[in-house]
């Protein structure tokens, strides 16, 4: 019983030791979003189906994982574009799925394939 207390003890200790080099506790739901919460001062509370961690609350069905995470990886959909990002364009479209060149493109939303990945643009 001494042996087994002694192992909880070490591991508990050693994650303690992991979660310490992570400023942040990403929670990842099963629709894909990601929220990330500070671990300073964090306190973890399960309420009937309910976490509730820090400010954010979430049903456990509804959780796929959770893991510490170096940087904020909470998921808006919305990034920024970077000018150098627009000069590496390979493919426009728009939302029909025409292909466009940048000279055509006039107010709205298009499809843009740079070397770096795919993006949602907005004209305005």
């Amino acid at each position: 019983m001494k042996r087994l207390l002694f192992i909880l003890m070490m591991m508990t200790g050693t994650l303690a030791m992991q979660a310490g080099d992570y400023p942040y506790l990403t929670f990842e739901t099963t629709d894909g979003n990601k929220v990330s919460v500070s671990t300073e001062s964090l306190t973890l509370t399960v309420s009937g189906t309910t976490l509730t961690a820090g400010n954010q609350s979430f049903t456990l069905v509804n959780l796929s994982r959770m893991y510490f995470s170096t940087s904020d990886e909470s998921t808006t959909g919305i990034s920024e574009t970077v000018t150098a990002d627009l000069n590496e364009v390979t493919d426009i479209y728009d939302l029909k799925g025409n292909k466009v060149s940048k000279s055509q493109m006039q107010k709205g939303v298009y499809i843009v394939k740079t070397n770096k990945g795919t993006f949602k643009m907005t004209v305005k």
